[in-house]
C-alpha cells in the first residue's frame, strides 16, 4: 500500500494543562475521549520543570539497578520540515514533563540469540547493527534449544554420561539430544565463549536460561542433582558476568524436551509427564545449588521462575492446566523473578494489521494483570517480571518481516514501560525466511535478494524508539477524533522532552502537541518512519525521513546518519504524520 503523504498534523506548543475535557492517560495507552477538535493556538509559557520520580513498581525491582540518566545525541538537523503544515486540528495532547509515571528500565529493549545464528563475532556489519540498536540484554543460549544445550559440551566430550541418545521432544516424538554445546566450534552454532564476546562488543548484559530438561531425562540414580550441580558449576564458571538466570524454558509445553520422559529409564520415581509443582520442587533444588555457587565467588545472581502467560484453555495439555498454581504453591516464594512468553496474534493466524496492532497495546497490560492475579491468589507477593520472548506469530503475508511488525514493535515497547515490566527480550536476532514468516531481527542469508544480516523493518523502529525515548515515561493528556493515534511520552535527563506517536490508521490526522512545564529552547526534532509499496498492506519496506533501502527489502543503512527534521520551537507547531506511521519527536529544553 502506498503511504499517503497527505499529513497527520501535530501542533506543539509549551503551555500549561488547562482543558478538563481531556483524558489523562495512565495504566492503558488507549484510554480515548472522542471529541474531535481542541488544541492549537498558543498558552502561557509555564517552565516550572520538578519532575518527582514515583516508586519503583515491584514488578519492575532490582532490574531497575540498570537505569541510569540519559542524555540526547541527535544525529544533527536537516534544517527543514516538509511535514509542516496548517490545517484544522482533530486530536490534541498535553505532556506534563513533571508527572513522571515511570522511570524507563533500559532492561525492556532486550533480544535473543541462538546458537544457530553461528560464530557471529566474526560478522562485522552485524555486530555495528547490534551495537548501534544497544538492546541492553541478549539472552541465551536459544529458547527450547536450552533444555538440550550443556553450556560445557566440547567435540571430545559433548554432555554428561548420564545423557541418553534421544529424548522426547515436540509431543512425543522421540529425537536426537544434541548437537547443542557451548564448546563445540564450526560456522552452524556459537560457543559460549563467543556468547559473551558479543555481550562485550554490543555493550549488553546476558540473561542465560539453564537446562532444566536434564533434570528429567537424565538416566543416572538423582538426575535432578546431577542438572543442579551442572548449573552450579555454569554459575562459577561464568564468575559474575552474568546477573539473570532462568531455570528453563517453557517446560510446561508438549513441545519441549523433559515435558515427556521415558520413565523406565528414570531412576528416582519422577512421573511420564511434568507437572507445575514438580517443576517447582525441583526448581528449589537449582536455585539452592546455583546460590551457593554465587556465593562461593561473591557474585550476586537472581534467578527466575517459569510461570503461564495466560488463562489455561480446555484444548491445553495437563501441565499447563495446573502449571501456575503448581510452581507458585513450592517455588512462589523462592524465585527472584518470574518470567513469561508471548507471542501476541493467534497462532498460525494470517493476521490483519489492525488485528497485530491490536495486541500491540493490549497484550502487555492483559499479561501483567493475569500474573499479578495469580500471585495475589498464591499468596506470593508480587515480584519482577520478564517477557523473555515475545514477537507476533502471524503467517502467509509475510507480516513478521514487514513494517507493520516494526510498528507492533514500537506500540509493545511503550506497554513494556506502561506497564511495570522488569525486562523483556523479543524473539529473536535470526532464524530462517520461510517466505517472509521469520521472526528474526536480521536476514541470516536465506532471504532472496537481500545481503547477509540485512536489518528488517523492526530493528529501524526499535532502534529510533531507543534513540527517541527518553529515561522518564511521563503522563500526557489526549483528545482523540478515533483510535488511530497511540503515544508515549518521555523526557530525557538532559532536558528533552517528547513522544512516540504511532498513527495506526489509514486515515490522516492533525495532532496538537502542548508541553506543561517544560523549560523550552530553540528547535524540535523529528524522524518519521513510513512503509513502502510493496506487498501491500505489508510491505517489506521501511523509510526513514523519506530514504528507504538500496534493496528490495529492509531500509536504509544510512540510519545512524540521516538528519533530523526539524523547526524553531517558538509556539505552536503543526506537522504532518502520514498514515501507518510513527513519528519520533523531542523538543530541546533547557
Amino acid at each position: 500500500m502506498k503511504i499517503m503523504q497527505s499529513n497527520v498534523i501535530l501542533i506543539v506548543s509549551v503551555a500549561a494543562l488547562l482543558g478538563a475535557a481531556a483524558c489523562k492517560k495512565g495504566v492503558s495507552p488507549n484510554n480515548n475521549n472522542n471529541n474531535s477538535g481542541g488544541g492549537g493556538g498558543t498558552s502561557t509559557t509555564d517552565s516550572v520543570y520538578s519532575p518527582v520520580d514515583p516508586a519503583t513498581p515491584a514488578t519492575v525491582g532490582f532490574f531497575m539497578n540498570n537505569w541510569a540518566p540519559r542524555t540526547w545525541a541527535g544525529p544533527g538537523d536537516s534544517g527543514t520540515s516538509p511535514l509542516t503544515v496548517s490545517g484544522a486540528v482533530t486530536d490534541s495532547m498535553t505532556i506534563n514533563v513533571n508527572d513522571v509515571l515511570a522511570k524507563a528500565p533500559p532492561t525492556v529493549f532486550g533480544n535473543n540469540s541462538n546458537l544457530w545464528m553461528g560464530q557471529i563475532v566474526t560478522q562485522p556489519n552485524l555486530l555495528q547493527y547490534l551495537a548501534d540498536l544497544s538492546p541492553n540484554v541478549i539472552r541465551g543460549p536459544g529458547g527450547s534449544i536450552s533444555d538440550v544445550y550443556f553450556w560445557n559440551g566440547t567435540a571430545g566430550s559433548p554432555a554428561p554420561t548420564d545423557v541418553p541418545d534421544s529424548i522426547y521432544t515436540n509431543n512425543g516424538t522421540l529425537g536426537p539430544t544434541g548437537p547443542w554445546y557451548g564448546g563445540v566450534y564450526g560456522t552452524g552454532t556459537l560457543t559460549l565463549p563467543n556468547y559473551y564476546s558479543l555481550l562485550t562488543s554490543i555493550k549488553s548484559q546476558g540473561l542465560q536460561t539453564i537446562n532444566y530438561a536434564y533434570a528429567r531425562y537424565g538416566t543416572g540414580p538423582n538426575p535432578v542433582a546431577a542438572a543442579a550441580h551442572l548449573a552450579a558449576d555454569w554459575v562459577r564458571s561464568d564468575n559474575g558476568q552474568t546477573k539473570y538466570w532462568e531455570i528453563g524454558n517453557e517446560d510446561y509445553g508438549d513441545w519441549e524436551a523433559g515435558w515427556e520422559i521415558d520413565v523406565t529409564k528414570n531412576q528416582d520415581g519422577q512421573p511420564k509427564y511434568v507437572t507445575g509443582a514438580l517443576y517447582g520442587q525441583h526448581w528449589n533444588v537449582f536455585a539452592d545449588s546455583m546460590r551457593a555457587a554465587a556465593s562461593q565467588i561473591g557474585a550476586t545472581i537472581y534467578i527466575g521462575a517459569i510461570l503461564y502467560n495466560t488463562a489455561p484453555q480446555s484444548y491445553d495439555v495437563p501441565s499447563i492446566q495446573t502449571w501456575n498454581q503448581g510452581v507458585l504453591q513450592n517455588a512462589g516464594s523462592n524465585a527472584d523473578f518470574f518470567i513469561i512468553h508471548d507471542y501476541f496474534t493467534g497462532y498460525n493466524t494470517n493476521s490483519t494489521p489492525q488485528q497485530i496492532f491490536a495486541t500491540g497495546t493490549g497484550e502487555v497490560p492483559t499479561d501483567m494483570s493475569f500474573i499479578k492475579a495469580q500471585l495475589s491468589g498464591a499468596g506470593v507477593s508480587t515480584k519482577p517480571i520478564a517477557m523473555t520472548e515475545w514477537n507476533i506469530q502471524a503467517t502467509g503475508s509475510k507480516q513478521n518481516t514487514s513494517y507493520i511488525s516494526g510498528m507492533h514493535a514500537a506500540l509493545t515497547l511503550g506497554t513494556f514501560i506502561q506497564n511495570g515490566f522488569g525486562e523483556a527480550s523479543r524473539w529473536d536476532l535470526a532464524n530462517g525466511y520461510a517466505n517472509g514468516d521469520d521472526m528474526g531481527m536480521f536476514n541470516v542469508g536465506d532471504e532472496p535478494n537481500a545481503p547477509l544480516w540485512n536489518p528488517r523493518p523492526a530493528f529501524y523502529y526499535m532502534y529510533y524508539f531507543q534513540r527517541y525515548f527518553g529515561d522518564r515515561m511521563v503522563y500526557d493528556t489526549i483528545k482523540r477524533s478515533n483510535a488511530d493515534l497511540v503515544a508515549y511520552a518521555s523526557t530525557f535527563s538532559s532536558g528533552q522532552a517528547g513522544a512516540v506517536i504511532i498513527n495506526t490508521g489509514s486515515l490522516n490526522h492533525v495532532l496538537s502537541i502542548d508541553f506543561q512545564h517544560f523549560p523550552a529552547v530553540a528547535n524540535y526534532h523529528y524522524m518519521v518512519l513510513t512503509g513502502g509499496t510493496d506487498n501491500s498492506p505489508f510491505s517489506s519496506q521501511v523509510y526513514v525521513n523519506g530514504t528507504g533501502p538500496a534493496t528490495p527489502t529492509g531500509g536504509p543503512l544510512s540510519y545512524s546518519t540521516i538528519k533530523d527534521y526539524s523547526a524553531p520551537l517558538t509556539g505552536t507547531i503543526k506537522i504532518s504524520v502520514p498514515a501507518m506511521s510513527v513519528i519520533y519527536l523531542l523538543a530541546d529544553g533547557k
